[in-house]
């Protein structure tokens, strides 16, 4: 568990793996924002500066890629890792994600262990 309250800003359109992704955090003691696609999220990263942000990278609106691209353009956010999270674990995503901005990249379905430790890889 963590000491400090790590804010972590899940960016999710699916409710499911939202509301997931919410409950997996909340069990392991960090604070969470949640926005449904890219545009939300840049609204929500200007209100509150969460720790990391995971990111889906198919959202309506602005895709998790653009709003990667965007993010990285604010400068008190450059340096905020972001964790790209997709379920088209396509040849070619990962580097993409990557150049786009993304510290990291993880693939649905994850479990809650893999989703904490690579979470804990740059919060500690």
């Amino acid at each position: 568990m963590p000491k400090k309250k790590f804010l972590i800003l899940v960016v999710e359109d699916d409710y499911n793996n939202k509301e997931l992704a919410v409950k997996i955090l909340k069990f392991f003691g960090y604070q969470t924002a949640c926005a449904v696609n890219g545009e939300e999220a840049i609204e929500m990263i200007k209100k509150v500066k969460p720790d990391l942000i995971l990111m889906d990278l198919s959202l309506p609106i602005m895709d998790g890629w653009q709003a990667t691209s965007l993010i990285r353009k604010i400068p008190d956010c450059k340096d905020i890792p972001i964790i790209a999270v997709t379920a088209h674990a396509m040849g070619g995503d990962k580097e993409i994600a990557l150049e786009a901005g993304c510290t990291a990249y993880i693939s649905k379905p994850y479990c809650p262990k893999q989703l904490v430790e690579i979470i804990q890889q740059y919060l500690f």
